[in-house]
């Protein structure tokens, strides 16, 4: 790696596949089969992450779990402390969550708010059986006592440093990106 490069590519397109694959292995094996599944995404990056382990699932099993996808920005603990207004993106739950087990999915897990501000937005809208939460990378520096259940990669990074997760068809990556000597000072 370039010492002056403050970027390294962790997962291009093939291992973060078999890194899928094994994931929806995983909530199959843990689950005992698709029975009662229901995979919701964390919006932005969890929804694309929820849909490809439901097909995933179906390609196992034939069945294909439902999938949804959840906007949490009302429900951060940090919307007091932004300038600007947050952008809203429309959540969406296809059936309802009630006795369900529920796959909570997310591209990166840090420091666990986020993850936290989707299971109180999921018990407001229903009772699940059980929310576990599949992550494609856990880089620590948790916040809060949250765990994944089901963990792509875990990738120790500095905590100013960023995790980038790209997953359009064809160029998926994840990359950590350090800041450079003049961000740290500004």
């Amino acid at each position: 790696m370039n010492p002056s490069d403050p970027s390294r590519l962790l997962l291009d397109s093939p291992r973060i596949d078999r890194i899928l694959r094994r994931m929806a292995h995983e909530i199959l094996e843990k689950n005992q089969g698709p029975s009662g599944l229901y995979l919701v995404g964390i919006l932005q990056g969890g929804e694309p992450l929820a849909n490809r382990l439901a097909d995933l699932i179906e390609s196992f099993e034939g069945i294909r779990p439902p999938a949804g996808a959840l906007d949490v920005t009302l429900y951060r603990d940090d919307l007091s402390g932004r300038e600007a207004l947050p952008l809203l993106r429309q959540s969406h739950l296809p059936l309802s969550i009630d006795g369900k087990k529920i796959v909570l999915v997310d591209d990166v897990l840090f420091t666990g708010r986020t993850v936290r501000a989707a299971m109180d937005f999921l018990v407001d809208f229903g009772r699940p059986a059980r929310i576990m939460l599949a992550v494609l990378v856990d880089r620590g520096h948790r916040e809060l006592p949250i765990r994944a259940d089901f963990v792509g990669k875990n990738i120790p990074t500095a905590h100013e440093e960023k995790v980038l997760v790209d997953l359009a068809p064809g160029a998926e990556s994840v990359t950590v990106v350090r800041p450079s000597l003049g961000d740290l000072h500004a």
